[in-house]
């Protein structure tokens, strides 16, 4: 009897588990056969309590587990269409919860400073980047996700969807740390990654021994010149157009290029930030001397901890040393934007410098009130006491005013922005300005005038106390939305047209128009490329691995310096960016020469060497910019109508 009923229950159990459906999974694979790949569910399946309409809540908070850092788009069905944004996970492989704030799908960004401040926003367990449709969530039926260009076919899981009205906060949900010892990515597998302090001290041996063999002759002069073509030098760097085409002149008269790295920092983008945010995340933190606090928030630095295991106790003198050793190696011969002044202030290489102290204000999204009474002075006060030191510097290219003003293009919404926000000078002048003709091109007008206004300022005052030095103007985000008026302005204010351009290469027709319509030349202040193979987001163009960043720089490089106006250009940026992203607004790209444990990429390094071989001859016209193109490199754009594909 026993046994029968032992058998009629396991019978039971067998029928139960036939007759109920295995749980739903929520999991996207995505196609690298595919441009876009991507998935969407419905809402009801994941979380069918979720009402239609969110407008009570202020978060959306996602479970997920995604096999790349990869960027992604998270988008929801509405009454009006589909509307998402980016996120990039600092946390590969690994399950964690990212809350989203529902302003971000709702209304534009607010007024920043720049570009990167305005669409780019920090979270704990991740980053997101703005972008798309906004509008309110009515309707809303499904979540998608989709990705462009997936390399090696990732797979992303969600196992909770729910929504909140206060912050819940982010949180890493798995056992085992995310970074370890060296500040490296724990749930990322690489073949180059440091397991031991011994593999370490040898990789970092081995370096020091090739920097002291012999390196290609880039036929240099003292100050990064090329000694194959001499005019006349006044002890500055300047400009000259020679045999039809743009070329800095050195102090002592060579034609120069000027091949530069921005952010040229030794132990920079090995940050660990918000540590109390991020609990079970790291192994070892670093000792107390690598840490700092900052309006309460604690950091600690695995960038330095590495170089003070390389070097020892007197580690900045000896990192700052090997950073010329590398860059004469290397063939770079510029210190670009926002470097180390302990490495610039050695004065073994040219390097270009920031204004600082302009008044330009977020909440103008970059410009400045002119029309307040004290503008002018500022503006004196500031350049008073900073350039009359470096007036007779004979290593500074020059100065760049700003970088990459979020008003461009956005004239009509910084207008409306001034005359709803509080009573200033501008405002004032704004009314005044529209009282007759409140239209969206008056609105330009008053922006550019404004602008206008702004650089006069700066050049009169800047020439005022430093002669000696090239105005560099703004590293302008995207060069087309500059109009024939745009470019006016620029021509009367600056001596170089600068921009950033992430893109494969810089387009030839948009430098052409550009050169016709401002008449000086150009320099390009950021571009770069990555991947993901470390646990990092794969920048703003990605390529598919290590090898094909130094592909892609080749191709971007040579191509952009063939143009008879383009002088300069700075790669963006010497180390990586912080695995668990910067503090300012979340980034964490594989970007750099340099990783976290102070070892340059191999191939990255080798493409710079040899560019910088044949830099004076592909800009002179002798012979043809390097052509192989890098294996799906693609951009952050969009893709609007993907779903209805």
């Amino acid at each position: 009897m026993k046994q029968l009923i032992t058998c009629m229950a396991t019978a039971a159990l067998l029928l139960l588990t036939q007759c109920t459906p295995a749980p739903k999974e929520f999991k996207v694979r995505f196609d690298s056969n595919h441009e876009v790949s991507g998935q969407k569910f419905a809402i009801r399946d994941i979380n069918p309590d979720l009402p239609g309409n969110w407008d009570e809540y202020n978060y959306v908070v996602l479970e997920y587990r995604i096999a790349t850092a990869q960027r992604f788009h998270v988008g929801f069905t509405t009454d009006y269409g589909y509307n998402e944004l980016r996120v990039m996970s600092y946390l590969p492989n690994g399950w964690n919860k990212l809350a989203i704030p529902l302003k971000f799908y709702r209304r534009l960004p607010d007024a920043r400073i720049d570009l990167a401040a305005t669409f780019n926003q920090p979270r704990y367990t991740g980053w997101i980047n703005l972008g798309g449709k906004r509008g309110e969530l009515h309707g809303i039926d499904s979540i998608g996700f989709r990705m462009r260009v997936p390399i090696n076919n990732p797979e992303l899981e969600i196992r909770s969807l729910t929504l909140a009205v206060d912050d819940p906060g982010d949180a890493y949900l798995e056992e085992v740390y995310a970074v370890d010892e060296f500040g490296q990515h724990n749930l990322v597998q690489y073949p180059e990654k440091i397991i031991s302090l011994e593999q370490l001290k040898a990789e970092w041996s081995a370096e020091d021994k090739e920097l002291e063999s012999a390196h290609p002759g880039y036929n240099y002069s003292r100050y990064g010149g090329y000694l194959q073509k001499q005019v006349k030098g006044n002890g500055f760097f300047r400009t000259e157009k020679v045999d039809g085409r743009w070329w800095f002149v050195d102090p002592d008269g060579y034609l120069f290029l000027s091949h530069g790295v921005d952010c040229v920092n030794p132990g920079g983008g090995g940050n660990a930030n918000n540590l109390d945010k991020r609990a079970g995340m790291f192994k070892e933190l670093p000792p107390e001397q690598f840490r700092q606090t900052n309006r309460n928030r604690e950091s600690a630095s695995y960038g330095a901890w590495n170089l003070y295991r390389r070097y020892g106790e007197n580690f900045h003198e000896q990192a700052n040393e090997m950073v010329i050793k590398r860059m004469d190696r290397w063939g770079l011969n510029t210190i670009a934007n926002w470097s180390s002044a302990a490495v610039y202030n050695l004065k073994k290489k040219a390097h270009t410098l920031q204004l600082r102290g302009l008044a330009m204000d977020g909440n103008l999204m970059g410009l400045a009130d002119v029309y307040a009474p004290d503008f002018v002075a500022k503006v004196d006060s500031s350049m008073r006491t900073y350039l009359p030191a470096n007036k007779d510097n004979p290593w500074i290219i020059g100065y760049f005013v700003g970088n990459e003003p979020s008003w461009l293009g956005q004239e009509a919404r910084l207008c409306d922005l001034i005359l709803e926000g509080e009573t200033r000078p501008i405002k004032t002048a704004l009314e005044q300005f529209l009282a007759n003709d409140a239209s969206p091109k008056r609105k330009k007008e008053f922006v550019y005038q404004t602008f206008n206004t702004f650089l006069q300022t700066v050049k009169t005052t800047m020439k005022r106390y430093d002669p000696n030095h090239l105005n560099l103007g703004i590293r302008f985000g995207n060069l087309n939305e500059l109009d024939e008026s745009l470019m006016e302005i620029c021509r009367n204010a600056f001596d170089i047209l600068s921009f950033n351009c992430y893109a494969l290469e810089p387009g030839k027709e948009m430098m052409d128009r550009a050169l016709r319509l401002a008449g000086i030349p150009m320099i390009i202040g950021e571009y770069h490329f990555g991947t993901v193979d470390r646990g990092m987001a794969q920048s703003l163009w990605q390529v598919e691995n290590q090898e094909q960043r130094g592909v892609a720089y080749r191709y971007y490089t040579e191509r952009g310096y063939a143009h008879p106006g383009l002088i300069g250009t700075a790669y963006f940026q010497w180390c990586d960016q912080d695995l668990m992203g910067r503090g300012s607004d979340g980034e964490n790209y594989n970007c750099g020469l340099i990783d976290v444990t102070d070892r340059p990429y191999k191939y990255q390094v080798e493409a710079m060497m040899e560019t910088a071989k044949r830099l004076y001859d592909v800009h002179s016209g002798a012979v043809e910019a390097f052509s192989q193109e890098p294996e799906k490199a693609r951009g952050h754009g969009s893709i609007p109508d993907y779903w209805n594909q």
